[in-house]
């Protein structure tokens, strides 16, 4: 496990600031109670077999005991970097979004299960949205209960919604928990 590298570190944070805007700062700042120190760490980015965590930094410090080779896991996976070098966020990154999110859309229980499997967000299954949402943004789904169930890159901007017929797509889909039934294996 190792620390991202500047190009990385770069990608990454583009990435992430794509869903959550000026509150990067929240995720990067954010102070870390675990371990045994008395005053508060912070948290950091570490890259494990392409794979990129979110974990405290008295953590990382507890698991260098433990060799590169059996070391599994470590701290939350928020992505991974594909053979090609892009980077996706995975479903893990879920709860780091949600809390941090800049633009969000709420969904009708009808259409809840149609995005948990799978599907884009189409117009009829529209609930609320954010205003000053542009096509390209980061958008974390919420239920209407404000549970978090996905996220995924808005198609049509908030003033576009209001005019698009029901069938129309608003939300193009990227992950959803229903990835941790459907792809448990690869997670």
């Amino acid at each position: 496990m190792r620390p991202l590298d500047e190009t990385e570190t770069t990608v990454v944070f583009e990435k992430i600031f794509k869903f959550v805007g000026n509150n990067l700062k929240n995720i990067v700042e954010n102070p870390s109670h675990e371990g045994p120190e008395p005053e508060p760490g912070r948290y950091c980015f570490r890259l494990q077999k392409s794979r990129v965590y979110y974990v405290s930094e008295s953590l990382v410090k507890r698991a260098t005991n433990v060799s590169r080779k059996s070391l599994v896991s470590l701290g939350t996976c928020i992505g991974k970097y594909t053979h090609a070098g892009s980077f996706h966020l995975t479903i893990m990154s879920l709860g780091l979004l949600a809390a941090n999110a800049k633009h969000k859309v709420w969904l009708k229980p009808t259409s809840e299960m149609s995005f948990l499997y799978g599907n884009h967000v189409l117009k009829g299954g529209l609930g609320r949205i954010t205003d000053s949402i542009v096509p390209g943004d980061g958008v974390v789904v919420f239920s209407m209960s404000d549970v978090p169930l996905g996220f995924g890159i808005a198609a049509k901007s908030t003033q576009d919604c209001r005019k698009l017929d029901p069938n129309g797509i608003v939300v193009l889909h990227q992950a959803d928990i229903g990835e941790y039934l459907r792809d448990e294996d690869e997670l």
